[in-house]
């Protein structure tokens, strides 16, 4: 690594860096190629840490939802499916529908 740092400061130094502005470009990019994967991998990190903490935060709910219909098994079994999407449909219009 630090030669090859090395050859880019001669380079800048003896201005051939002009003539060999190819070769003075991919120098520099090996050169920031590790900084920018560390960045990356930091910015993936971190969103599969709030991906993970999301995830759980929904199977949490989900878990409270079921274990609450099951604990309440007998209230649910009288409830059928067509009440279930009235309910939600008169909700989402804002209309009251009676059986």
């Amino acid at each position: 690594m630090s030669i090859i740092s090395e050859l880019c400061r001669s380079l800048v130094e003896i201005n051939k860096s002009l003539h060999y502005h190819l070769i003075d470009k991919l120098i520099r990019l090996i050169l920031t190629l590790s900084i920018f994967i560390v960045i990356t991998k930091r910015a993936f990190s971190a969103i599969k840490h709030d991906k993970t903490v999301f995830c759980n935060k929904m199977k949490d709910e989900f878990l409270v939802y079921f274990m609450m219909i099951y604990i309440e098994r007998e209230f649910a079994e009288d409830i059928d499916l067509d009440s279930i999407i009235d309910e939600f449909y008169s909700t989402k219009h804002g209309r009251v529908q009676l059986r």
